[in-house]
């Protein structure tokens, strides 16, 4: 099944569809051919449920995934990122930060990362987030004479930050998925995605320092004064506002992550009223946008509820269980191993099948290793919690490696004529590597994943 799943993804039909579709087929196929099946799976007819029930009980699965009220969250926290980067937020903080870093040397790529942390804390939309930073930084960092490699690496690498940092869609597909509370894992993340972000800042400023020529000082830099500092504070002030409203209402305990994603988009809408930036066809490409982009991702729960059901029903999460199980690793090789299979699926699958599809089989995994994760005596499960957010952190990297690394894409897509794939491909490396430090970093200290929720309660 995956191989075929994998396989027709190539062929550029939807994946929501090629999804169910080798769902249904293996389905069919088990239930023609099922004395064969018995012959080389040793199940019973009536275990493995290869019948028209089967079908059946898919519809009750899709029903009860659609009728989840975790998943309201998601148009409205896309809803908020798209309305924010239409509100003229990023190209304030851009200008002003980089009067502030304009004698540094790397200084604009220094403000294209912070820029991207604070996006990520108030976005989660990746694509909106690469674009956007890359109409903004790209004309000015090669009339600057960067490096073309580090300017598309800090571009791509900061984008992609959006998918960690919360309020994260995927941290609440992955909450829903787990049974984990939202609030718990968006408080985990908080530290990996904050060390990612500054582990970038310390690679741009020392590599700005040993190569001089991959991030020179911009000429008629003038030092900043108070005047530079006011300026990004006026910037930052609003954004950090709305960070604090959906956030700050969430781990004080005001509001459901759910009622905090109502919150944020009535946040970003009114930011852009501020702004004026806030018109009836923007509203509506808005609306347009947040429709589509929620219509692919439940598309996809539909078919990865498809698929992963007959896999279960074909015994496959047995058999995923007892691969990773039998390789003898122990508790923490065990866990290593299952991030080095998700590292290697994010060249080929989107986060979005490898969170529907390959989490929720990891879960009796987990729980079956016994590790001991301090959660002082609040989270409940923190090896859980401890875990996905592990998951997440490496699936960050799925955005940045090819062959199917769409930050990539939406880079090429607006980036100038100058900056070619290959540079792309070259920048990106360092920032993998980065994200994979961070990761190692929460994968020996868990509390930095688990710390947070218990102080929060």
């Amino acid at each position: 099944m995956f191989m075929s799943f994998i396989g027709l993804l190539f062929t550029g039909f939807p994946v929501a569809w090629t999804l169910a579709g080798v769902g249904v087929g293996f389905c069919g196929v088990a239930f023609l051919f099922d004395n064969d099946l018995m012959l080389w799976t040793g199940l019973d007819s009536t275990l493995t449920g290869l019948d028209y029930l089967t079908l059946g009980a898919v519809v009750n699965r899709i029903y009860a995934t659609m009728s989840n009220a975790v998943l309201v969250a998601l148009p409205m926290f896309i809803f908020m990122g798209l309305m924010l980067d239409e509100s003229g937020v990023a190209e304030k903080l851009m200008t002003s930060m980089q009067r502030l870093f304009g004698t540094v040397r790397g200084g604009l790529a220094i403000t294209v990362t912070m820029i991207g942390i604070i996006l990520a804390a108030s976005t989660g939309i990746i694509g909106a987030s690469v674009v956007l930073l890359g109409v903004l930084s790209l004309p000015s960092m090669m009339k600057q004479r960067y490096a073309p490699t580090l300017a598309a690496g800090v571009v791509a690498a900061s984008g992609t930050l959006g998918i960690l940092i919360p309020p994260s869609i995927m941290l609440v597909i992955m909450a829903d998925q787990m049974a984990l509370s939202v609030g718990d894992l968006f408080m985990g993340a908080v530290f990996p995605g904050v060390i990612i972000g500054a582990l970038y800042l310390v690679y741009i400023f020392v590599l700005a320092q040993m190569n001089k020529d991959a991030a020179p000082v911009p000429e008629g830099a003038t030092r900043p004064d108070w005047n530079a500092v006011k300026d990004v504070m006026v910037a930052v002030l609003p954004t950090l506002a709305l960070i604090l409203a959906v956030l700050g209402s969430i781990f004080m305990g005001i509001t459901t992550p759910t009622e905090a994603s109502g919150v944020g988009a009535l946040g970003a809408t009114l930011l852009a009223l501020f702004n004026r930036k806030l018109t009836f066809p923007k509203l509506k490409a808005v609306l347009v946008s947040t429709f589509n982009t929620t219509a692919y991702i439940f598309a996809i729960f539909l078919g990865a509820t498809v698929f992963s059901y007959v896999l279960r029903e074909l015994g496959g999460d047995e058999l995923i269980e007892s691969v990773v199980t039998g390789t003898g690793f122990g508790p923490n090789g065990t866990i290593f191993f299952i991030l080095f299979i998700v590292f290697v699926l994010g060249f080929f699958l989107d986060w979005i099948e490898i969170t529907l599809i390959v989490l929720p089989l990891m879960r009796p995994i987990v729980n079956g290793l016994g590790i001991d994760i301090d959660g002082y005596g609040v989270i409940d499960e923190p090896a859980l919690v401890w875990f996905v957010i592990l998951v997440a952190v490496t699936l960050q990297t799925s955005f940045l490696t090819p062959p199917v690394g769409f930050a990539l894409f939406y880079l090429k897509g607006v980036c100038p004529p100058e900056v070619s794939l290959v540079h792309i491909y070259r920048g990106i490396i360092p920032f993998v590597l980065l994200q994979l430090t961070g990761l190692l970093l929460v994968f020996l200290w868990p509390s930095l994943a688990t710390w947070l929720p218990s102080v929060a309660y």
